[in-house]
């Protein structure tokens, strides 16, 4: 009994002693890896990057995250043949940690590594991407990848080697996606200015949070002009009616081309009776809040400004897509807004921004709106001017929110600070630090600035 006591400890003493070599080995090849990886002396890490991944694949997921940058660094230097050690470091990350792994942002990450260091041909590197965005569209979120992957369906298109409608079908993809990034940041980004504009000071993850955001929906709305700006003359009205004339026969029962055919007609303003049959032919088929929408901006065509709000309503009504919602409630408030039904105008512009926090253009309307209303707003010339302050604010919002238009947004914000009263204005009315509220249909309030 003693002699298989003493047997057992010394199998697990044994048993013991090699598991803690192997950790101390496994430890010592990460060390040697990714010493140097971090001080990006690639080359001196490489050499001990295959033994570290041969014996110990499951030691770091670090061994990966360093190892991906250590060949990105060389392909970006002109070593193109690293582009499979690229591929089979993410196969290895996926294997043994695939759950730590954003699977789309990785393959994205690669077909823009190939695309950038001109590895194979424009088709191949846009089936990497087109792999990439339907294996995992959640987190294939890089702005420049996803401008470069529908930039090259363009060029492919141009080159002859695909079809039109599959590249409007790729924006209509493309736009959503940035759209739906966008939604998502500004309300998150919408929730911080909020408690920043309350008084409540954010803590310094909060700051890192609201810069991120802001820095992530300007790359957002610039790649959004850019992809609108690539589709170029391919959009314009005179090759959209001829080529939808052609294809109304063919397609006119098909729900999903009716909406994007007619959302492109819509959204360029065509002229012509294709969007009317369009829009008619959607209503029967599938009556719906889209269908409703078009019908309305229709009879806002025709100058039918009561007949346009009815089927404003019913769409907003009958729309559960918020960004669609936050479109119809657009409509309605620049309807009001023409009508000279400014509060109500800002009623449904907040609507709009309720449902698409990152709709700065719904911000410039009420700024411009609170600017227009500066003479009917408050009893002194210093109180009538404070309203630019105002009016600033909106137009700063919107530049946080929408990078797509923020360029005109700042230049208006600072118009408007412009128009406001001056430091020595402040000085000589004593009202530095002091609140002004506003009586008008604007309300609220502005605080002064100190001097």
């Amino acid at each position: 009994m003693k002699r298989k006591a003493i047997l057992l400890a010394a199998v697990l003493f044994v048993a013991l002693g090699s598991k803690s070599f192997a950790q101390d080995e496994c430890h010592t090849l990460g060390s040697l890896f990714t010493e140097p990886a971090k001080a990006k002396n690639y080359q001196g890490a490489l050499q001990h990057y295959k033994p570290l991944v041969d014996k110990c694949p499951t030691w770091s997921m670090a061994t990966y995250q360093y190892g991906a940058k250590m060949f990105e660094d060389f392909i970006e230097k002109g070593d193109k043949s690293k582009i499979t050690d690229l591929e089979q470091n993410l196969a290895k990350r996926m294997q043994y940690f695939a759950s730590k792994t954003k699977e789309g942002r990785e393959l994205s990450n690669i077909a823009q590594v190939k695309y950038d260091a001109g590895i194979g041909t424009k088709m191949e590197q846009f089936k990497a991407f087109d792999a990439a965005f339907k294996k995992d569209e959640e987190t294939f979120t890089s702005a420049k990848s996803l401008y470069t992957y529908f930039s090259l369906a363009v060029d492919l298109h141009d080159e002859g080697k695909m079809d039109i409608q599959e590249v409007f079908n790729l924006y209509d993809t493309i736009i959503d996606k940035l759209e739906k990034e966008e939604i998502e940041l500004s309300g998150k980004l919408t929730k911080l200015i909020e408690k920043e504009d309350s008084g409540t000071a954010l803590s310094s993850k909060e700051k890192k949070y609201l810069k991120n955001y802001e820095t992530n929906l300007s790359a957002y709305g610039k790649v959004k002009g850019s992809v609108n700006g690539k589709l170029g003359i391919l959009a314009d009205c005179p090759n959209l009616i001829p080529l939808y004339e052609r294809l109304y026969e063919e397609k006119k029962n098909d729900v999903n081309w009716l909406k994007s055919a007619a959302g492109k007609l819509n959204a360029k303003e065509c002229e012509t009776p294709m969007f009317f049959k369009m829009v008619q032919q959607l209503h029967t088929l599938e009556p719906s809040a889209r269908s409703a929408f078009y019908l309305g901006k229709l009879a806002e065509r025709d100058g039918n400004g009561s007949k346009a709000m009815e089927y404003y309503n019913q769409a907003a009504d009958l729309e559960t897509v918020p960004k669609e919602k936050a479109k119809v409630y657009m409509s309605i408030a620049e309807n009001m807004r023409r009508k000279g039904s400014l509060s109500s105008a800002r009623n449904y512009y907040n609507k709009a921004l309720a449902e698409n926090p990152s709709l700065g253009v719904a911000y410039l309307r009420m700024a411009k709106m609170y600017a227009d209303s500066a003479n009917s707003c408050g009893e002194t010339a210093f109180e009538k001017r404070a309203i630019y302050w105002k009016a600033a604010e909106m137009a700063d919002r919107a530049a946080r929110v929408d990078g797509s238009i923020a360029g005109t947004a700042n230049a208006t914000a600072s118009s408007y600070r412009g128009y406001a009263p001056s430091k020595s204005d402040i000085f000589s009315s004593g009202m530095a630090g002091k609140t002004i509220t506003f009586n008008c249909w604007v309300g609220g309030s502005v605080r002064v600035p100190n001097l």
